[in-house]
């Protein structure tokens, strides 16, 4: 008995095109079908033309290295490729592809090459603030201008020697007075307000003016520390958009030290980009190009107040004054 192989259905020329159709039709339709379902987006996600070409290249590779791995298979493959050049299908069919290859190629070539003007279909803008509420305009950081009862109210802690941490460091300067066993819990920051604040507690003689320099130095303190347990990772310990996670973005994290970005806009506009991350912002932001997350979903509103006076410390920046002032 001789054994038979079964031959394919389709031939090798045939199911090459197909693939190649399949593969563009899921790049360039079915890939932005899906993201629309995953995000929940109104608009779907386009794919880039750069990555397309990507796809088609490998694509091709790969079925060129299936085609050619046997003399069969090039053989199977060039069959259809040799009768149809030799008028096997007619020569009407022939004459009329062999007209058309060239006219489609040369069709692409001008739509790819020939000026265009048109309106882009989204318009990224660095600060989008469609959806920004009036009211955020004229916010203030608390935490960058305390009160004359904040400050009092720091004053008599100081005093005590009993000041109030936030959660976040509070473990960390317990285990350093364990080991050093200070005699005033301010002496963990080794700053200038810091110290003239410890020799008048010392001289019973606390002025308003060094208590206040010394509650806005723990309140940068405890933002540096939340920004560090937060953001550091993107925008890096420069705050300059180079953190160790940086290079994984489609866009870089925001370098808060280039004078176009937290410099030329309000604090209310800040703490609003901050508070809806990336996800809340309004359409012309294209907001898949932001990673930042809807930090309001776990960071409290004075917590996030005190990493944004962090941000303006470590860039050495300050934010544009409300036009209304």
């Amino acid at each position: 008995m001789t054994q038979t192989t079964k031959k394919p259905i389709l031939g090798s020329f045939l199911t090459v095109i197909l693939t190649l159709l399949a593969t563009y039709a899921l790049v360039k339709w079915g890939i932005p079908a899906l993201s629309r379902e995953i995000t929940s987006l109104p608009f779907p996600l386009p794919v880039p033309g750069t990555l397309m070409f990507f796809y088609m290249t490998l694509t091709i590779v790969a079925l060129f290295l299936i085609v050619t791995f046997s003399e069969e298979g090039l053989a199977d493959f060039l069959r259809p490729v040799k009768k149809f050049l030799r008028g096997g299908y007619g020569s009407i069919p022939r004459a009329f592809i062999l007209t058309l290859i060239p006219a489609v190629i040369g069709w692409q070539v001008y739509e790819i090459t020939v000026p265009k003007v048109e309106v882009p279909s989204s318009l990224r803008i660095q600060h989008p603030s469609s959806n920004f509420p009036k009211s955020f305009e004229a916010k203030r950081n608390p935490f960058a201008s305390p009160t004359e009862a904040e400050v009092d109210a720091f004053i008599e802690q100081a005093k005590a020697n009993e000041i109030e941490f936030i959660p976040q460091v509070q473990e960390d300067i317990e285990h350093w007075a364990e080991e050093i066993d200070p005699e005033h819990v301010l002496e963990f920051f080794p700053l200038a307000p810091m110290r003239k604040l410890l020799a008048q507690i010392q001289a019973d003689n606390v002025d308003k003016a060094t208590a206040k320099a010394a509650l806005l130095e723990k309140n940068l303190f405890e933002g540096r520390a939340l920004y560090a347990m937060n953001c550091r990772a993107c925008h890096g310990d420069s705050v300059a958009g180079d953190g160790p996670m940086a290079d994984g973005f489609k866009l870089r994290p925001i370098n808060f030290t280039d004078n176009g970005t937290i410099e030329t806009i309000v604090e209310g506009y800040t703490f609003w980009r901050v508070t809806n991350g990336g996800p809340g912002l309004p359409t012309e932001a294209t907001p898949w190009d932001s990673a930042m997350p809807e930090w309001k979903l776990s960071l409290t509103e004075e917590q996030r107040w005190r990493i944004i006076m962090a941000e303006y410390d470590l860039a050495q920046k300050t934010p544009r004054i409300p036009e209304g002032h």
